[in-house]
């Protein structure tokens, strides 16, 4: 019998109605859902997820059901759950713990009664359930088969993990798989954070200049699509590689206080602390706006704000100003949290297509290598990555062109 805690059961058939809709163009994952159905990978296990707690997140939740494991989930952050979602997963036999605007206290304590379920296999989101399985649910240590992992922030505090010898099962690192990263990343969080900004402010992105803080694949992507609504692009970065690489890409490079004076909107996607602190804030125009687009809800500094602001008034749903001694407003979205979940829908269904897929079928392999499996951080098989890429373009229409005996040939010898 599944047990749940959501914010209201009857909101169920909105959820449903969502669930359904992404449904349809997430044909990857019905592939696989099909498949699952008649091998039963998971038969037996119990998967505990802790993922924003969304449409594409639910359907994954009823594809990894339908492979027969037993599933609960939870949500990875306090602002990014959607109740009607949440409801329809309960409704449907899932254990669910998660609602919108969960304190940080209610969102721990979800996280502990989604591992209750005493899980075989962890997907995670931002390596919550994973840390809290090594530091205060020891218990669970020797149930865990394995985990996999969503995020770029979440790679990097198992990979640490693993550094520093306390990693005590395989973790499947699904962000660095090429149908992740390189879509994800870049083309989902690009358009997602700009539909997100958008819907919070109702404002001209053209003519404006955004700063954006880390070039990675997701700053990367930001960048894409800001010039491509006209805005003018500062990037700010540390890693000189990924600095050239920006400013090759015709982008203004420069340390972030010199950019606090000239940005209109500031988008932070680094996965570190206090992006935008204190300093920052004293040197920004009138009518500057801030967007957080990594994982956690640290990199923009809010303590700072609250502390330098002389008032504080919520102006509209996600949008809160900020007035400073001096008269200027700074007004922040989304409470510093994820822009594109707290105050848009997240990813479109066709990316998230396949970022679960690979989650799905990592949950697959650990299912049936975990055992075997050294404590340490994994990337899947290539031939994994590929399969979800062939899938896609099968789904699309489109073929591939085909190399001839001779060009294999010339690929494989040194003779030519």
């Amino acid at each position: 019998m599944a047990r749940y805690a959501v914010r209201d059961i009857k909101l169920a058939p909105s959820g449903r109605a969502k669930i359904e809709w992404v449904s349809r163009f997430m044909p990857v994952l019905n592939a696989i859902r099909e498949e699952f159905e008649k091998s039963k990978p998971f038969q037996g296990l119990r998967i505990a997820c802790s993922l924003h707690l969304e449409m594409k997140t639910a359907y994954l939740a009823e594809v990894l059901k339908a492979g027969g494991a037993e599933v609960a989930v939870c949500g990875a952050n306090i602002l990014t759950t959607q109740d009607d979602v949440a409801a329809a997963l309960a409704a449907e036999g899932i254990s669910v713990f998660a609602w919108r605007g969960e304190t940080q206290e209610e969102r721990e304590e979800n996280l502990n009664r989604t591992l209750d379920i005493g899980p075989d296999i962890i997907i995670d989101d931002g390596a919550d359930l994973v840390s809290l399985v090594h530091t205060r649910r020891t218990e669970l240590l020797d149930r865990v088969i394995g985990a996999s992992e969503e995020t770029t922030s979440g790679v990097i505090r198992l990979k640490a993990m693993e550094r520093d010898g306390v990693l005590k099962f395989p973790v499947i690192a699904v962000n660095d798989s090429k149908c992740k990263f390189l879509f994800d990343n870049r083309y989902g969080t690009g358009q997602s954070t700009w539909d997100g900004v958008m819907r919070a402010t109702n404002l001209l992105i053209a003519g404006k200049t955004v700063v954006i803080a880390g070039y990675g694949w997701v700053g990367r992507g930001l960048a894409m699509r800001a010039r491509g609504l006209g805005a003018e692009v500062i990037v700010v970065e540390v890693d000189p590689i990924k600095a050239l690489e920006a400013r090759m890409d015709g982008l203004r490079v420069m340390p972030m206080l010199e950019a606090a004076r000239l940005g209109d909107i500031f988008i932070t996607a680094t996965g570190n602390i206090e992006v935008i602190r204190r300093e920052h804030f004293r040197a920004m125009k009138d009518g500057a706006m801030m967007a957080n687009a990594g994982h956690f809800g640290v990199e923009i500094c809010v303590d700072d704000l609250k502390a330098e602001a002389v008032e504080v008034k919520k102006l509209r749903p996600n949008v809160t100003e900020y007035v400073m001694p001096d008269g200027r407003r700074l007004y922040l979205l989304a409470e510093g949290q994820l822009v594109n979940l707290a105050a848009a829908d997240g990813h479109p269904a066709e990316i998230m297509d396949l970022s679960f897929a690979l989650q799905a079928l990592a949950a697959k392999y650990l299912a049936e290598r975990g055992r075997e499996m050294e404590p340490r951080v994994y990337t899947l098989p290539e031939e994994i990555d590929r399969r979800v890429a062939e899938i896609k373009l099968e789904s699309m229409g489109i073929q591939l062109e085909q190399l001839t005996e001779k060009q294999k040939g010339y690929l494989e010898s040194w003779k030519y």
